[in-house]
């Protein structure tokens, strides 16, 4: 792989990373409204979507020049659902151009130093293990174990020329298996492509 290839990668993915970093915080699901109304981001350019049973939390909404974060959880009353805390951060326009670089820069990336800080919550690399890295149709999929956060899956995609990050994490009390993060994952993906 060629080292610009492998610049573009990192510098378009570390400010989308640094924002889902920075615009992480509890969710109480008590708070969050009892339905899911439509939310559009950075002017309309994205519209944000979760899967049933889970609703933007309204506090947690962030646009910063032209990047964006946002958290969903557990709709109030949405019992039936695994309680889990939905991030989705929304990078500049025309950065999803960075997924042109393909699977195998994307894991050069996140598998490297620089890419390992950039996923963790702490911004050391030693703190991350990436345990998986697919591809799924137009996503990229990463499952990771975070010492802050424990495991969980995250997408890379791309929307309405955006590069997307979506991360799915249980709770302290619940966290959620594997198979169950990635169809939650999964699910998010699904309603964010529906949604744009």
């Amino acid at each position: 792989m060629r080292l610009p290839a492998l610049r573009r990668v990192r510098t378009a993915l570390h400010g989308i990373c640094l924002a889902a970093i920075v615009g992480l915080a509890a969710c109480e699901p008590s708070t969050l409204p009892l339905s899911r109304p439509p939310a559009d981001l950075l002017g309309g350019a994205i519209a944000l979507a979760g899967p049933r049973g889970y609703c933007v939390d309204p506090a947690s909404l962030r646009e910063q020049g032209d990047t964006a974060v946002a958290l969903l959880g557990r709709c109030r009353f949405a019992l039936a659902v695994d309680p889990a805390l939905l991030t989705i951060s929304i990078g500049p326009a025309a950065s999803s151009g960075v997924l042109a670089a393909g699977g195998e820069a994307l894991t050069a990336y996140f598998t490297s130093a620089d890419g390992r800080a950039a996923l963790s919550r702490n911004g050391r690399a030693q703190d991350v293990t990436v345990l998986a890295a697919l591809g799924a149709g137009d996503a990229y999929l990463l499952r990771l174990r975070d010492r802050a956060v424990g495991e969980y899956w995250r997408a890379v995609v791309g929307l309405n020329g955006r590069l997307v990050t979506i991360s799915a994490n249980g709770t302290q009390d619940a966290p959620l298996a594997p198979a169950a993060g990635r169809a939650l994952l999964d699910a998010t993906l699904a309603a964010m492509r529906r949604a744009n």
